[in-house]
């Protein structure tokens, strides 16, 4: 996998993690499978809201768990009549009433890889005493965490599990964020599951392509020896450049800075950063309206005084555009079809954890265990939840 045989992956306590990030494929035509086996009862779990602006939906996680709505509300409510919004976990439990509200129909839906995160759990608790009418959607990759026992006694939960092999054994989320974003994407797309079977085939091969075919050119990339590392885009792709960052950050135990920003925010003080040792990712929108400015940015950094580099990532290829960058990677020739950014967000992401993990290679890391002093862990430990009332 990625130019490394498997027994030195093994050698270096990098195997999970490769693993994992290679499976990714294989596990959308499963996850699909698995909304296609529980159709009726999403089918049943909605039919008891109006999709309308007074039904609030929130995606709830934290870290990793928390961009995963953070890349599908853009999408999702301009195509749906729901008020979509994605409030990580973290925030909740410290201010819950300043995300709550009491006499609004909500559906929560929560996020979690082992499902064991206090914060999940908490933010479940804290709905249930402070919303009058809230239901649930558990979307988690473990059956035997918290989220999966507790959704077995409670009627106004919906849980999901993931494909087994999603229940990453690596430090980091990688397949269990993919399938989580596919599955939460389906559910509210339940009509048009015919089509996504057509489509997601396709995707699978796109994506077992990026994952065959670009190790060598990300290495190269690499190669540059960046110290800091920014990933920028715009609408599901700011989401998306919030997660490759972190994953970045993660599996170099922060060796290697990760930083995100949204396209047009970047010029407005973040830029500072960028200096001869940075190297700038940015994720080009589908959308030629957005691009424009996406296109502006890249240009300017690139023509901006310095030996920093900058590469573009696209969903097809321009010749243009590498006139304006060091390096263009781009997807291969049939993704140019697909006008989802969730989907082609799946896709790019793949490049971002490639590159994390070689990076964490290269930094002398071992991605399965970046963290073995224990500061930072797979399953977060030190949180303290308190019983929420009012404090006179």
């Amino acid at each position: 996998m990625f130019g490394i045989r498997e027994e030195v992956w093994k050698n270096i306590n990098g195997f999970n993690t490769a693993t994992e990030i290679y499976q990714q494929p294989e596990l959308w035509l499963e996850t699909l499978q698995i909304i296609q086996n529980n159709i009726e009862k999403i089918k049943g779990f909605f039919a008891g809201f109006q999709e309308n602006k007074n039904t609030r939906v929130i995606f709830a996680g934290a870290g990793t768990s928390a961009y995963i709505g953070e890349i599908l509300v853009p999408y999702l409510q301009r195509k749906y009549n729901y008020r979509f919004e994605a409030i990580p976990t973290t925030h909740i439990v410290t201010n819950p009433e300043n995300y709550l509200e009491k006499d609004t129909t909500t559906i929560i839906i929560s996020f979690g890889r082992s499902g064991n995160s206090p914060e999940s759990m908490a933010t479940f608790n804290l709905a249930e005493q402070l919303i009058n009418d809230v239901h649930h959607i558990f979307i988690t990759c473990n059956p035997d965490g918290e989220m999966a026992k507790t959704a077995k006694d409670k009627k106004n939960i919906l849980l999901l599990l993931m494909p087994e092999k999603s229940n990453d054994k690596g430090f980091a989320m990688t397949s269990s964020l993919t399938c989580m974003i596919l599955a939460a994407l389906l559910i509210f797309d339940i009509q048009n599951l015919e089509n996504y079977s057509k489509q997601l085939a396709e995707i699978a091969n796109i994506g077992k392509n990026i994952l065959d075919n670009n190790h060598q050119k990300l290495s190269e990339i690499l190669n540059s020896t960046p110290k800091r590392v920014i990933y920028l885009g715009s609408g599901s792709f700011y989401g998306l450049s919030k997660e490759s960052a972190l994953k970045l950050l993660e599996l170099t135990r922060g060796k290697i800075i990760g930083y995100s920003e949204s396209v047009l925010g970047f010029r407005h003080g973040p830029k500072s950063i960028v200096n001869d040792e940075t190297l700038v990712f940015i994720f080009l929108s589908q959308d030629a309206y957005s691009r424009k400015y996406d296109i502006d940015l890249l240009k300017e950094i690139y023509n901006d005084p310095g030996d920093h580099t900058v590469i573009a990532i696209s969903a097809n290829f321009e010749n243009d555009l590498k006139e304006i960058c060091n390096d263009l990677l781009y997807l291969p020739e049939k993704a140019a079809e697909i006008d989802n950014p969730i989907l082609i967000s799946m896709l790019y992401i793949l490049y971002a954890q490639v590159f994390a993990l070689l990076a964490s290679v290269k930094s002398g890391i071992e991605p399965d265990n970046p963290n073995p002093g224990g500061i930072v862990n797979r399953v977060v430990k030190g949180v303290n939840i308190y019983p929420y009332g009012k404090i006179n």
